[in-house]
């Protein structure tokens, strides 16, 4: 018996597998073929097999022939019942060769592994997001069909997952299956019974990455992390303002409604937040419970106290995000970020010009009333503004009080300190918009910002040829003087620009003053260095247009848009084969020599 067992003498002629009887090799065909000769005569679905006819009529019939002995419940599939009573042997036979967990089913230890392959092999047509588990994706369709199949019998709400249907019913039952070991309170749902017994133990597992302070809801941290991401989800339909916490947009919202549900009791006066009024009653009350503990000032707001202590500590928590400046009163920092945001909310009744702070506001105001309260003791002359009586009483005592600390230069204004010590700094604080290129000088600014708008106020008389600089101006006219001011003293070659005389003598002197800092190779000239440094960086500023490519070298990039544009230069004399490189041609020729 047993070699007859081992005896396949039927193999199928697709695939070779071999089987020990006639009747299992005709059903194997099948799975090639296609064939399904069983209908179901109910729902006409179709099997291969007649045993799987056989199952499948069960859904129609309901019969579920085998029981479990232990609780009773039945199956329709024996398989069904011999998975089932692991549940009651605690038998887990398949065990996870990486973690060791071990599973009553084998395609439970299949989807598991997933988790250390990371393999996802259902893929969302619509989103192209990828999941495990072929469940999971038919879940998550749903989503772009928008089926809810699972309705409500009580309220007719609809759901896309029948767990979600079996939670909400929860709220028509009032059925609280989930209790508190602790406290013995009961919840409808068994993630609320998990976060209410963090309130016990105190467990605060979600923590935020940035400053590493724990939570003990998901929520909690999602919330607080905009704090650092600055993301502000809820935005107010009336005027588009941001807010990161549900609840502030619902306080701002009264802002628009009107809505004041809080009133004083002394006065009526109506507040729309509860804190307002609370602080709105030491008004009443004369209530000044918050003490500086160094000169014993006293405040009603806690706030008030908060700023003033930074007078005697010299804390300043408000940091401007762009250029780092720090100051002790969020006002300050409001007022400031208009430098970078280009704000400017108080505008002139008079000319419509607008201003960032009031107080430039009220200084502006003078040039159209002619007000100018300042006078010079000296010379009698007066000024709208008190700096600039300040600065001009210098002419007459010559005072110059702001010193270079480097090289100990006087100056008489601050501001031309400031733009002085840009020189030892290094300092850039003027950034092109466009391009991110930043000067020392506001009037370089300016010349720069030329490139961008393609402005050329200097105009050549002869060619009527435009500039964007003076001085390329003055570099032209000398194409049609002729003029060659810059001789070489070794060679006597003339030249008509200065720069290009310093970059000649290089090459009598051998002088090569650029290095670069990684392998310390010299160039000539400042232009080979720039090009040589993207070797160590990588930067690739160039751009192809079509395929978005970069390269290094423009060169390199203009040779690339040829695999586009289909244009071939360079020709062979012999055969006049054409290439798009000339590299490509030289090789060539080497056929015919």
């Amino acid at each position: 018996m047993e070699k007859r067992k081992e005896h396949k003498p039927y193999q199928c002629s697709e695939c070779l597998k071999c089987l020990s009887r006639k009747i299992n090799l005709m059903t194997h065909m099948r799975i090639h073929t296609g064939d399904k000769p069983y209908q179901c005569s109910e729902c006409l679905k179709c099997f291969c097999i007649k045993s799987s006819l056989v199952k499948h009529m069960r859904v129609h019939t309901g019969d579920k022939p085998y029981q479990c002995s232990e609780c009773l419940k039945c199956f329709t599939a024996k398989s069904g019942l011999v998975t089932h009573m692991k549940v009651h042997t605690g038998d887990k036979p398949y065990q996870c060769s990486e973690c060791l967990k071990c599973f009553s089913v084998k395609i439970y230890l299949m989807r598991h592994m997933k988790v250390h392959t990371g393999d996802k092999p259902y893929q969302c047509s619509e989103c192209l997001k990828c999941f495990s588990i072929k469940s999971s994706l038919v879940t998550h369709m749903k989503v772009h069909t928008g089926d809810k199949p699972y309705e409500c019998s009580e309220c007719l709400k609809c759901f896309s997952e029948k767990g979600s249907l079996v939670t909400h019913m929860r709220v028509h039952t009032g059925d609280k299956p989930y209790q508190c070991s602790e406290c013995l309170k009961c919840f409808s749902v068994k993630s609320s019974l998990v976060k209410h017994m963090r309130v016990h133990t105190g467990d605060k597992p979600y923590q935020c990455s940035e400053c590493l302070k724990c939570f003990s809801e998901k929520g909690s941290l999602v919330t607080h992390m905009r704090v650092h991401t600055g993301d502000k989800p809820y935005q107010c339909s009336e005027c588009m303002k941001c807010f990161s916490v549900k609840y502030s947009l619902v306080t701002h919202m009264r802002v628009h409604t009107g809505d004041k549900p809080y009133q004083c009791s002394e006065c009526l006066k109506c507040f729309s937040i509860k804190s307002s009024i609370v602080k709105h009653m030491r008004v009443h009350t004369g209530d000044k419970p918050y003490q500086c503990s160094e000169c014993l000032k006293c405040f009603s707001e806690k706030g008030s106290l908060v700023k003033h202590m930074r007078v005697h500590t010299g804390d300043k928590p408000y940091q401007c995000s762009e250029c780092l400046k720090c100051f002790s009163v969020k006002s300050s920092l409001v007022t400031h970020m208009r430098v970078h945001t280009g704000d400017k909310p108080y505008q002139c009744s008079w000319c419509l010009k607008c201003f960032s702070e009031k107080s430039n506001l009220v200084t502006h105001i003078r040039e159209h009333t002619g007000d100018k309260p300042y006078q010079c003791s000296e010379c009698l002359k007066c000024f709208s503004k008190k700096s600039n009586l300040v600065t001009h009483m210098r002419v007459h005592t010559g005072d110059k009080p702001y010193q270079c600390s480097e090289c100990l230069k006087c100056f008489s204004e601050k501001s031309s300190l400031v733009t002085h010590m840009r020189v030892h700094t290094g300092d850039k604080p003027y950034q092109c918009s466009w391009c991110l290129t930043c000067f020392s000088i506001k009037s370089s600014l300016v010349t720069h910002m030329r490139v961008h708008t393609g402005d050329k106020p200097y105009q050549c008389s002869e060619c009527l040829k435009c500039f964007s600089r003076k001085n390329s101006l003055v570099k032209h006219t000398r194409v049609h003087t002729g003029d060659k001011p810059y001789q070489c003293s070794e060679c006597l070659k003339c030249f008509n620009q200065k720069s290009h005389l310093l970059r000649h003598m290089r090459v009598h002197t051998g002088d090569k003053p650029y290095q670069c800092s990684e392998c310390l190779k010299c160039f000539s000239v400042k232009i080979y260095l720039m090009r040589h440094m993207r070797v160590h960086t990588g930067d690739k500023p160039y751009q192809c247009s079509e395929c978005l490519k970069c390269f290094s070298q423009k060169g390199s990039l203009v040779t690339h848009t040829r695999v586009h544009t289909g244009d071939k230069p360079y020709q062979c004399s012999e055969c006049l084969k054409c290439f798009s490189q000339k590299g490509s041609l030289v090789a060539h020729m080497r056929v015919h020599t």
